[in-house]
């Protein structure tokens, strides 16, 4: 049995502006009606495998843990991180929570595609046998043409005790495009998938002689976690900043336990727009076109949009991406510079850098109609038998209005029954709270007012989501 362990803290800044820095790629359906979250955790759900364990940050944790659940998994444990550490503190952590040292663990990034799954299974299984030993096995990709977007394992001479097993010779980084045609050419280097297998055991000596640091800071973590509902929740500031690194950088360039099992798969990590077009089903002018799109004389382009129309005219080789607050229109030769794209909205303090419109929440969401000095409407949608936290405002007053459904609204000791087309007035500093306790979703809309609207004007009292800051 092989415990999956799926890495789910990135911020997929590199598709900006549909993943967000609060709701990134690995939680978005981008090529079927399932998330990457949950294609990834499907994929390890077949009998050889135990529960998975999930890595993610704290910011996603209800994100991630809706998601599995309407996939019917139950992980062991989701794993909370209060800042991103990078992999290798993930990996360290995932290797100290197993009850068994010698469990063996088959780590995986959550917002990777992987077509032709009976190789990937049947190379796990090939890689279990060695990693059975002692050895810490990689899975190289074998390339498709030259790529500059990944890094590469070149492979050494096959290992004694499994010939479809070779040694890593070397980890290179992204090459540039001469280079990657010398890697393709020569047939002794794959792409660096970022998947893993070993014992936990095995990864926790290495650690041991290569980061003595890095494994105390995550004993250190471990032994003050908090358990908070369904979640384990870890003070990553009590990682050592000096000692996070990759996976790759801080283990596997080091180590001399390294193998690499080659796989033919249909693989990519998704890691731009270039690359969702390129594993995506295209129409006989080489366009990928989602949403509500017409387009005269346009080739070899990628464009999406969520509701308005978008219109494409004599254009080749283009992304468009459109969201309700945001469009993204680039060559695709020009696509690595949205990470200054993204800088830019960090430093100018942007909204559109952390959330979309609507924002999810455990209880359901909320959406912005419409903003102004002094005011805000949002749209709620309280799912069924969720409740908002018991809360308070200093700065702002709140105006419901029911418009389908049933809400039980609290307002100071008073407790009411609203239907559709009923409202309530909340001045400020007045605690209350909507709960939806009917079987169907609850919808309202939300008239605020104030000198401040800002979501950080709220006081919790008493939440059934763990929210209360201590």
């Amino acid at each position: 049995m092989i415990t999956p362990i799926i890495l789910s803290g990135g911020n997929g800044t590199r598709l900006w502006p549909l993943s967000r820095s609060y709701y990134p790629k690995q939680y978005l359906a981008l090529t079927n009606n399932q998330t990457l979250l949950q294609e990834t955790v499907l994929r390890v759900t077949a009998k050889q495998f135990n529960q998975p364990m999930i890595i993610c940050n704290n910011e996603h944790r209800f994100l991630a843990a809706e998601q599995l659940q309407a996939i019917n998994v139950i992980p062991s444990h989701i794993v909370l991180e209060t800042e991103a550490k990078n992999t290798a503190p993930a990996v360290a952590i995932a290797c100290l929570l197993q009850e068994d040292p010698d469990q063996l663990l088959l780590v995986l990034p959550a917002d990777h595609i992987i077509k032709n799954l009976n190789n990937f299974y049947n190379s796990i299984k090939t890689a279990s046998q060695t990693a059975k030993q002692g050895t810490i096995v990689t899975f190289g990709i074998n390339p498709s043409y030259p790529e500059t977007r990944y890094g590469y394992i070149e492979c050494g001479e096959k290992l004694k005790n499994n010939e479809f097993l070779y040694k890593v010779t070397r980890f290179v980084e992204k090459p540039d495009i001469n280079t990657a045609k010398q890697f393709f050419e020569s047939e002794k280097y794959y792409w660096n998938s970022g998947i893993f297998l070993f014992k936990a055991s095995t990864m926790l000596e290495e650690i041991k002689c290569l980061q003595p640091n890095l494994l105390n800071s995550c004993k250190n973590t471990i032994a003050q976690a908090n358990r908070d509902l369904d979640f384990l929740r870890l003070d990553s500031k009590l990682i050592d900043s000096a000692t996070t690194n990759s996976i790759d950088y801080a283990i596997m360039e080091h180590t001399k336990l390294a193998a690499v099992v080659p796989v033919e798969l249909e693989w990519s990590d998704l890691g731009s727009w270039d690359a969702l077009w390129e594993i995506s089903t295209k129409d006989p002018q080489g366009n990928v076109a989602i949403g509500d799109i017409i387009t005269k004389e346009v080739t070899n382009s990628y464009i999406r949009t969520e509701n308005q129309l978008i219109s494409v005219i004599g254009l080749d080789n283009i992304v468009v991406v459109a969201t309700q607050d945001a469009v993204l229109i680039s060559s695709k030769e020009h696509l690595t510079q949205i990470k200054d794209l993204v800088q830019e909205l960090k430093i100018n303090n942007r909204a559109e850098l952390n959330n979309h419109k609507r924002v999810y929440r455990p209880w359901g969401y909320y959406q912005t109609i419409d903003l102004a000095n002094r005011f805000q409407v949002k749209r709620l949608m309280i799912k069924p038998g969720a409740k908002i936290s018991s809360q308070i405002h200093y700065h702002r007053s709140e105006h419901w209005i029911i418009v389908e459904g049933t809400a039980k609204i609290t307002k100071g000791e008073k407790v009411l029954l609203l239907h559709e087309n009923e409202s309530i007035y909340l001045p400020m500093g007045t605690v209350h709270r909507v709960e939806n306790s009917e079987n169907t979703p609850l919808h309202l809309i939300e008239v605020q007012s104030g000198s401040y609207l800002g979501e950080d004007d709220i006081v919790r009292i008493d939440d059934m989501y763990g929210r209360i800051e201590i």
